[in-house]
């Protein structure tokens, strides 16, 4: 982790993220958004093949596929990887560890999807997710995206690619952000989830994999993503 001016680089990316992220919160458009999209019969995206099947059963697929790429990489170092062992068993760990962080935040929301608001054939009223405890008169659990994690917890790549081999880090940080944008995208307009929800859940993983980062060398060079 290089430094600048006295502070880690990696708070810095981590902070000055968290400001879209706030600045979307601030702007109170999830629920317009959701308005675009819905109607009282519900949203026409949910089952759609695009949305349900590809990017969602789909998407959830593939972060298990990869994940047992990781685990296969412990065992047997795939084409080009030059980690040592214990970085490549530290990854699975982080991996994981990012893995559990939004299900902690979901199981204590009180915050219910937009696809259960009445408004939208559900029963909840609508209530922003930083009004915290207060009830909407629906399931809640929905708050942050749990889908987006499934791309998102992906970050760690970065932070375990970084200084040995920087090129696939920032490839694999590329995909891993397209992939958070898809899968969030897919739930969006499902009514699954809020744009913030997504975003919450993308800084949310990148946090969460950069406290556990492991220490670059002195000399490695921090390539911006």
């Amino acid at each position: 982790m290089t430094r600048a001016h006295g502070v880690p680089r990696d708070l810095v990316v981590t902070l000055v993220a968290l400001l879209p992220v706030l600045a979307w919160d601030l702007s109170g458009l999830d629920l317009p958004v959701e308005r675009l999209l819905g109607t009282a019969a519900g949203f026409s995206w949910r089952s759609h093949w695009l949305t349900s099947i590809v990017l969602h059963q789909g998407g959830r697929a593939l972060a298990w596929i990869v994940f047992g790429l990781l685990v296969v990489n412990v065992l047997r170092p795939l084409a080009g990887c030059s980690l040592p062992r214990a970085e490549r068993v530290r990854w699975v760990l982080v991996t994981l560890a990012v893995l559990a962080v939004v299900p902690v935040f979901k199981d204590i929301s009180a915050t219910s999807c937009p696809w259960s608001l009445a408004e939208f054939g559900g029963s909840a009223a609508y209530v922003p997710h930083w009004q915290l405890g207060l009830r909407d008169g629906g399931p809640g659990g929905c708050f942050p995206s749990g889908h987006a994690t499934s791309a998102a917890a992906y970050f760690t790549g970065w932070f375990a690619l970084r200084t040995r081999h920087p090129l696939a880090a920032r490839r694999w940080l590329a995909l891993a952000l397209l992939l958070t944008l898809l899968f969030g995208a897919g739930q969006v307009l499902r009514g699954a989830h809020y744009v913030s929800h997504v975003l919450w859940a993308a800084w949310l993983c990148w946090a969460a994999a950069a406290l556990t980062a492991p220490r670059p060398a002195p000399a490695a060079a921090y390539a911006a993503p």
